[in-house]
């Protein structure tokens, strides 16, 4: 699947389930489990700032807000190394660090620009068996829409040693975003043989994307 496609598909499942776009869920929170409340619980944090006319108008709030709502919730860490991928073990402790802030960059901009684009969905959760000590789980969901055949999306999660499920991959119909960005950066480390180049590439882009939606 093309990155912008599964772009498309993960503003819709990410941000909608995490942050809020979608209703209330079809089953109560008491029934929920906790790698299912870690994501519901996002949801909750959201929902009175899309009654504020004036938050929604402003981007670099809207930026700021997701991004320390959404913190505490996804494992960056995780993401970062799954996504660089064998890239991982190749690369400057630096280098590491210089990615890990850009993708990070890249990923709440994201976030936050589905959060004026999406409306109107909802999300049905599927049932789920923990056994214990589990330290990963898939959280499994439906996103739902009247007409539209429902989104199949699940969630990896892992639990750390405070307990907390994090959020460190995302499937959507079957289609990883871990996987999908691995293979962007792959191709684009492939085309300038350096990560400091593919760095440097994302930081324009975010700085770009940012300038323009602040500007709007």
């Amino acid at each position: 699947m093309p990155p912008q496609s599964l772009k498309k598909l993960f503003l819709f499942a990410v941000l909608g389930c995490s942050l809020g776009f979608f209703p209330a869920s079809k089953v109560f929170s008491a029934e929920l489990k906790a790698p299912q409340l870690a994501i519901e619980n996002i949801s909750n944090a959201l929902k009175d700032k899309m009654l504020d006319e004036n938050f929604v108008k402003d981007f670099a709030l809207i930026n700021i807000f997701v991004n320390k709502t959404i913190d505490p919730h996804v494992d960056f860490n995780r993401i970062t190394a799954l996504v660089l991928g064998k890239l991982w073990k190749r690369v400057t402790k630096e280098q590491k660090k210089l990615f890990k802030k850009e993708f990070h960059t890249l990923l709440v901009r994201t976030y936050s620009r589905a959060f004026l684009e999406f409306k109107d969905w909802s999300i049905r959760y599927l049932p789920l068996k923990i056994k214990e000590n589990s330290k990963k789980i898939i959280v499994k969901t439906e996103i739902l829409q009247p007409g539209i055949q429902p989104l199949a999306v699940n969630y990896r999660m892992v639990r750390n040693k405070r307990g907390e499920w994090k959020i460190y991959d995302i499937m959507i119909e079957g289609v990883s975003l871990v996987t999908n960005y691995r293979t962007s950066i792959k191709n684009e480390f492939k085309k300038s043989g350096s990560l400091s180049t593919v760095i440097e590439l994302f930081a324009k882009r975010n700085a770009e994307a940012l300038a323009k939606e602040n500007n709007s």
